[in-house]
């Protein structure tokens, strides 16, 4: 099976600003990694293995597995921003990431394509646990940047609760994106003030 591409998985993200945001953003407004295909989807997206990389290996473990992991890593993104749910258990999900985090990430290595350039490729296929260290890695150095962890943010928009990266100019970003989230409060803006117009009585 070939890896697959975000195209063909439209209902995925990746603009979080991170792996491992991106990673939590697949839970909004359901679940997305809800096959083998949509994970090796993500993957690719993501940008965790090189364009073309074949996953046939891949099977129902891989979404359990980066499904545990998006669920330890949620926890302690949202009680960076003091949002997390109550009951919580931190420092159990803390020690889940730096386990996952233990694994070497997949090799990279440098070979010359057909026309005499050098491409991205893996050293060997890479396994479900190499993959996860990825991710676990890029939570751990997310969360004790504390430049990086200052420019989290959670959506401003109605019951988004995607965290990105602010990195824009005076960290002035409200919404997970502006095309999804922001474009719906300006329309809603505009209904509430075009409903206000033709309520108000004619002089």
């Amino acid at each position: 099976m070939a890896l697959g591409t975000a195209t063909e998985a439209p209902e995925l993200r990746f603009d979080a600003g991170r792996h491992c945001l991106d990673l939590l953003a697949t839970t909004h407004p359901g679940e997305r990694l809800d096959s083998v295909g949509v994970l090796c989807a993500w993957i690719a997206g993501a940008g965790l293995v090189p364009p073309g990389t074949l996953l046939g290996h891949a099977d129902a473990s891989w979404l359990l597995g980066f499904r545990e992991l998006r669920g330890r890593i949620d926890p302690l993104v949202r009680g960076t921003l003091r949002i997390a749910a109550p009951g919580t258990s931190y420092d159990h999900a803390l020690a889940r990431v730096n386990e996952f985090a233990r694994t070497a990430p997949p090799a990279p290595r440098a070979v010359r394509a057909d026309d005499g350039t050098l491409v991205r490729r893996l050293d060997r296929p890479p396994d479900c646990p190499a993959l996860l260290a990825a991710v676990a890695r890029d939570a751990v150095d997310l969360l004790t940047d504390p430049l990086a962890r200052a420019c989290l943010r959670q959506c401003a928009g109605d019951d988004c609760p995607i965290v990105y990266l602010d990195t824009s100019r005076g960290r002035r970003r409200r919404w997970c994106s502006s095309e999804v989230c922001g474009n719906r409060v300006r329309v809603a803006r505009h209904r509430r003030r075009a409903a206000l117009t033709s309520a108000a009585p004619v002089k």
